[in-house]
């Protein structure tokens, strides 16, 4: 069977707010002839989308009854390793976040599911990388503290959405993968745009400005290697769920 034109059998797509959510849904509207997964926008950062996926499974009505619900968490990430750089694809073996409660920071561990995991690595073939992420409560701005947690907690990549994600599908029994590209190497620094982040996971526009200001050359960097990284998540989705091949950007 040529793997080239299968497609995978994912019902749900969740997504990042805003930029990265516009993106997806610009390539899955490109799409004939075929049923296409449900995009959910979710919000930014942790305890936002626990609330969030939490009350949507309390309020959806449209979920397989007689098969498991396989979904596919797709967005940006940043590279914590010198081996992954910007516009790189990776698929998430496991996931990890940091236990702070405690006098020696612990990993916690939520695993993928490991047969829509290999669905996704063989539609993508040797375009993707197979990595544990990380997933964190602020945006990891320093590229020292990126380097240095990529080597405590054995990652390769950092998100903040994606061990919340599985903690609450997981225990539900959804089947969930992960796919992601790099916006923002390990090599530099970008802004830390934290502030910018408010309570509901959503994105305030003047404190991301102000943040943007104060370090004019990071925030370059960081535009240029989103705007990369988000046309290459526009091709990933239509190489994952359309029988063509990406049109522009090899993915």
């Amino acid at each position: 069977m040529n793997l080239s034109q299968l497609t995978i059998p994912v019902t749900i797509i969740l997504v990042p707010q805003g930029a990265e959510y516009q993106a997806i849904c610009r390539g899955i509207k490109q799409i004939t002839g075929r049923p296409l997964p449900r995009i959910l926008s979710i919000p930014i950062g942790a305890e936002p989308v626990t609330q969030y996926l939490e009350t949507w499974l309390q309020t959806t009505t449209n979920l397989p009854q007689h098969s498991q619900p396989q979904v596919l968490l797709m967005g940006l990430c940043g590279s914590l390793s010198p081996n992954y750089s910007v516009g790189d694809i990776v698929v998430y073996n496991d996931c990890v976040a940091i236990q702070r409660n405690q006098d020696r920071p612990q990993a916690l561990v939520q695993q993928c599911c490991s047969q829509l995991t290999n669905l996704v690595q063989q539609q993508l073939g040797n375009k993707a990388n197979l990595v544990r992420g990380l997933s964190s409560d602020r945006i990891i701005w320093s590229s020292l503290e990126k380097r240095q947690l990529g080597q405590s907690y054995q990652a390769d990549v950092v998100d903040m959405e994606g061990f919340a994600t599985l903690s609450v599908l997981n225990p539900k029994g959804f089947a969930v993968a992960m796919v992601r590209v790099i916006s923002d190497d390990s090599d530099y620094n970008i802004p830390d745009l934290t502030p910018a982040i408010s309570a509901d996971g959503s994105l305030k526009p003047f404190p991301l400005a102000m943040g943007m200001l104060k370090q004019p050359i990071a925030a370059t960097r960081l535009i240029r290697g989103s705007l990369r990284g988000l046309k290459v998540l526009e091709e990933l989705s239509i190489r994952l769920f359309s029988n063509r091949q990406a049109s522009t950007t090899e993915v």
